[in-house]
Parts: structure tokens; sequence; C-alpha cells
């Protein structure tokens, strides 16, 4: 009788020890779980956050070259000597017509000068080209050689720049 009960006994401490490592398994496994759909929300809110990126500025690949137009046209209208009685000036005309018709599709598209003349350098912003000594104090932009632009809030070509040292 004695046996019995220490044989029951044997195997209830058994059970006991595996129910102990079956519910050690099982927090484990739920601990593994949560983990793994914590990685998957973090994975996802990345995913939307590079395709909401992708999209926010999917244009500015258009927009770069165009901006090269624009530049043609300002240094084209840049020519003109404001008399509008030669063929040329009549001509210059056309392209500030049409120079401005494109600055109003860049603003639509929320493509912004960078203004730079007269500011604190910014390497964000500017494109320091040359450098010279002037009495305005360091690090000011002195000329703008060739003008930046933003699109949205993302710099897509920096103004490169004449810097005072």
């Amino acid at each position: 009788m004695e046996d019995v009960k220490i044989e029951k006994k044997k195997k209830h401490d058994k059970n006991s020890k595996e129910i102990e490592t079956l519910k050690s398994r099982i927090k484990e496994l739920e601990e593994k779980i949560l983990y793994k759909d914590a990685e998957l929300i973090n994975y996802r809110k990345r995913k939307d956050d590079e395709v909401s990126n992708m999209l926010k500025y999917a244009n500015s690949d258009m927009i770069i070259p165009i901006l090269t137009i624009v530049d043609d046209f300002e240094r084209a209208i840049s020519l003109d000597d404001n008399i509008l009685d030669d063929e040329v000036s009549k001509f210059l005309s056309g392209f500030k017509m049409i120079y401005t018709r494109l600055k109003k599709i860049l603003d639509d598209f929320e493509v912004k000068e960078i203004d730079a003349l007269n500011k604190e350098f910014d390497p964000k912003y500017h494109q320091a080209v040359f450098t010279v000594k002037d009495d305005r104090g360091p690090n000011i932009v002195l000329e703008v050689l060739q003008k930046g632009y933003m699109y949205k809030d993302k710099v897509i070509r920096p103004a490169m720049v004449k810097v005072s040292e």
C-alpha cells in the first residue's frame, strides 16, 4: 500500500514538473508571439512611412530637369534691355510670359526658391562655390550663382553661392 502511495506521489510530482515545464514553454511562446506582433507592427509603420514619402516626393524626379529650363529662361530674360521696340525684346517678352506660366506651375506643385542672398550660409540649403573676404562678416551669402529650390519641405537643389570669409 505504501508502495502505491509512493508511486502515485512520484507520478504526481512528475506530472507537476511536466505541467510547470509546459506552462513555462507556453509563456515563452506567448512572449515570442507578442515580440513578433510588435515587429510586424513596426515593419508596417516603416513601410507606410516609406510609401508615404515616396508618394509625397514622387514628382521631384520630373521637377529637377525643369529647373534647368527655368534657369535658361531667366538667363534669356536678363538679356532684355527693357526697350520693347526691337525684335529681340519682343521675342523676349514672349519668353517672359512662358517663364511666368512655368513659375506658376512650379508654385502650384509647391516648388519654392531658396532665399539665399544676404542670408547666413547654411550647408543644408546652400552650396558654397567661392569664398571671398568681405566686410559684411563671415558666412554671409554675397551672390547667388544658381538658384536653389525646395520641393514641399525637401531641398531638391541647393543654391550655388559665393560666401564671405
